[in-house]
């Protein structure tokens, strides 16, 4: 079956997940999350300006034995897929290889989304374990990265991510993926920057690396809302994926534009109204991070939106005792979610409109 990585209402109908699926239509409380981000640490080795997850950073990390008593935990409740991201950069803790041979030899799905300054360091587990990695580069020079993505001294250290790229891609057994978040910024004396231009350059460089996807991705504010762009910027992105598309894409590499991006070109507002008041794809994917356990993503580091302590409390226990419900998705989710469309057809499934469940699983990633 080809994998649509970015269907994620398809994906709710693979039969492994299906039991927690029709437990999360039918509004009740789910045994187990089938997916599970985890932040391993909030260090971050890079000092991105437009970071939206700044001021979550350097607020704690797992020590290497809990790291691991997480992994084991995570097998327990019969997770499907775990994803190692974070406000920080997962692969800065020394305990993530060994979550990552953990969560491996028990056949959990293990996506890694990462800077792609120490991929070196952690080569043989990411190329042996993990299904994908998807590197965040958004630059195709090292001049613009250095822009955008300058390390803590203000350097650019493009040469380095794309040589570890290199490297991952000649010993991989899954997917490595280039991530392009188009970005804009106005400087102190009134220039404007951008990466705009290096959208074709960086899907060039990524097909030459030997990456299987090139994402394109429209920038967040702080509060996960979509940044407007100006149609020209939109239009000079379009005609370098056109071009990359006719050139590069085939069976092996493909060019992946995320929900938000065509959000934009549908001229879709910051605002993404939701008429539902709670949200079913909590019930299947869940946050767990040094500071606390987060109904999702995009909530991370909200109080409000925290169902426990996963660095004093095992992860079945917090899922047992809390409410995903807290969360209003009417109310406090008007940003573009991904998860948004999911929720609707949770809907459509409870109300026996959805479709039959596929014959065989292809991507737990939900």
């Amino acid at each position: 079956m080809t994998t649509d990585r970015l269907d994620l209402v398809s994906k709710l109908y693979q039969p492994s997940g299906w039991p927690r699926v029709l437990e999360a239509a039918s509004g009740g409380s789910s045994r187990a999350p089938l997916v599970v981000d985890l932040d391993p640490t909030t260090f971050c080795d890079l000092a991105c300006p437009e970071c939206i997850s700044g001021k979550l950073l350097n607020q704690g990390r797992f020590t290497p034995e809990r790291l691991e008593a997480l992994a084991e935990e995570l097998i327990a409740l019969s997770v499907r897929a775990v994803v190692l991201i974070g406000g920080g950069e997962p692969l800065a803790h020394r305990g993530t290889r060994g979550v990552l041979r953990i969560l491996g030899e028990a056949g959990l799905a293990v996506g890694v989304v990462t800077n792609g300054t120490m991929i070196r360091q952690s080569l043989d587990e990411l190329a042996r374990y993990a299904s994908w990695v998807r590197v965040s580069v958004d630059a195709g020079t090292r001049e613009t990265y250095g822009l955008f993505r300058p390390d803590r001294k203000g350097r650019s250290v493009f040469d380095k991510v794309i040589e570890n790229m290199r490297l991952f891609a000649e010993a991989k057994r899954g997917a490595l993926g280039y991530s392009f978040l188009v970005m804009s910024r106005q400087e102190p004396d009134g220039r404007t920057v951008t990466n705009s231009h290096e959208v074709l350059r960086a899907a060039e460089l990524a097909h030459d690396i030997g990456c299987d996807y090139f994402e394109t991705k429209a920038m967040f504010d702080d509060d996960h809302h979509i940044v407007q762009v100006p149609q020209g910027v939109l239009a000079s992105v379009d005609r370098q994926l056109a071009e990359a598309a006719a050139r590069l894409e085939s069976e092996t590499f493909q060019l992946i534009n995320s929900s938000t991006l065509t959000s934009l070109r549908g001229h879709a507002g910051p605002v993404q109204p939701k008429a539902y008041h709670r949200c079913p794809v909590a019930e299947l994917r869940t946050l767990v991070t040094p500071s606390g356990v987060y109904v999702c993503a995009y909530h991370r580091g909200n109080p409000l939106a925290k169902i426990g302590d996963a660095v004093t409390d095992d992860l079945a226990t917090i899922w047992q005792d809390s409410d995903r419900g807290m969360i209003d998705p009417s109310r406090d989710c008007r940003f573009h979610c991904a998860r948004h469309r999911s929720n609707l057809e949770l809907d459509r499934i409870a109300r026996g409109e959805g479709r039959s469940p596929f014959a065989e699983d292809y991507d737990p990633f939900i």
